[in-house]
């Protein structure tokens, strides 16, 4: 598939993560050179959701990023422009749409579109990356599925901080602040941030006919702030530690076949706003990516009290379709996945995917307390994709 970034995490087969990603390495020989870049994501996303743990909708719309680059130095790269989020139909959007649109981060609006500053300063040296501003976020991270939820590559902020990223033969490292919310004195919303790591440790090398690895992942988010009085407190986290095998098959049908695990926990640290103080979960998936673009996934989880901070609801013990409800005893989802993708160039990929969710949920308790056993379902979604990222060179300077 396209875009694939050499030793980030093989924890990922959803094609919104896939189409997402973005190679961060910095050309020597663009050195002096100041190009204009446009980035876009057009898309058409549709989530048939019933049962009780969340809300089906749809996406229609696209997001587009125009940007001036310059790389001053050989390790230096600065690039600067817009992000735009466009929804079909849509007039008015919040100032912040990032995971939760909430009126924690405040009440503007926005006319037309949700239009975002985008500034990125990247500093390579040798095998370590020093990013401030727009983050290599989301599907780069390569966090598993019940840590983050790959539909937010179509729909979230872009993500704005500080990155150290890091490659080695045996390790690659990503560790990142992203600060979500700001306040000054007298704000009613939280100041509110994310700081997360994704590191994959390699036990030989990725070509190798048997490849295999450990991963370490964790997101935490905090809100609070100095300025805040009025607002409790309020930090979550997330972990996950598994390890995987992958056989490089390298046949003319068949590119490989992988497998892994991932043992999951989730820490209240402070705040009431989740009814569980800790739980955990377990994770399994078998991938295989065939000829012709075809990416197949089959994965099982089991929740025993985990709430995943930016994950897909499915993929926890909380229902999002109804307010204050949760998951009693420890639900199981059973997600089977069929991508598809096609490069017509290196920057221009269209792609689709059908995703299943088959939900068992167990007991599960309302907000007044009254206990009820909602039915398994089968619940499903469908989308198109269409990247293109041309690059046009305006001189050297």
């Amino acid at each position: 598939m396209l875009l694939w970034i050499a030793g980030v995490v093989e924890a990922v087969a959803q094609l919104e993560e896939v189409a997402g990603r973005v190679d961060y390495t910095i050309d020597s020989l663009q050195e002096k050179e100041l190009s204009l870049e446009v980035d876009n994501i057009s898309f058409f996303k549709d989530n048939e959701f019933g049962g009780s743990v969340m809300k089906g909708y749809t996406l229609p719309g696209l997001w587009i990023e125009p940007k001036l680059s310059y790389q001053p130095l050989s390790n230096l790269k600065v690039e600067a422009g817009v992000h735009a989020l466009i929804y079909s139909g849509a007039y008015r959007y919040p100032t912040y749409a990032y995971h939760d649109i909430a009126a924690w981060k405040g009440h503007q609006f926005q006319q037309g579109a949700h239009v975002l500053p985008w500034f990125r300063a990247h500093l390579s040296m040798n095998k370590v990356n020093l990013v401030l501003g727009n983050l290599y976020g989301g599907a780069n991270h390569g966090l598993s599925l019940p840590l983050y939820n790959p539909e937010l590559v179509l729909t979230a902020d872009p993500e704005f901080g500080f990155q150290v990223l890091a490659d080695t033969r045996l390790l690659h490292f990503d560790a990142w602040l992203n600060w979500e919310s700001f306040i000054f004195k007298g704000d009613t919303h939280q100041e509110a941030f994310v700081v997360g790591t994704s590191s994959k440790f390699r036990i030989n090398a990725d070509t190798s006919h048997i490849h295999a690895f450990m991963t370490l992942q964790g997101v935490a988010q905090h809100r609070g702030g100095e300025q805040d009085t009025a607002i409790s407190v309020q930090t979550w986290m997330n972990g996950a530690v598994g390890a995987g095998v992958r056989w490089n098959a390298d046949k003319r049908w068949l590119q490989y076949v992988q497998a892994q695990a991932q043992l999951l926990g989730y820490f209240q640290e402070s705040g009431r706003m989740w009814p569980f103080a800790g739980g955990s979960g377990i994770y399994a998936e078998a991938t295989a990516r065939f000829a012709y673009g075809l990416h197949l996934r089959l994965g099982w989880f089991r929740s025993n009290q985990f709430i995943s901070l930016l994950g897909i609801p499915y993929f926890g013990s909380v229902s999002t379709k109804k307010e204050g409800a949760y998951y009693t005893g420890c639900p199981q989802t059973l997600n089977v996945g069929l991508d598809y993708s096609h490069t017509f160039a290196k920057r221009y990929t269209f792609g689709a995917k059908v995703e299943t969710y088959y939900h068992r949920p167990g007991a599960m308790r309302d907000a007044q307390g009254v206990l009820s056993w909602p039915k398994a379902g089968l619940n499903t979604s469908f989308g198109v994709y269409l990247r293109i990222r041309p690059r046009f060179v305006l001189g050297r300077f």
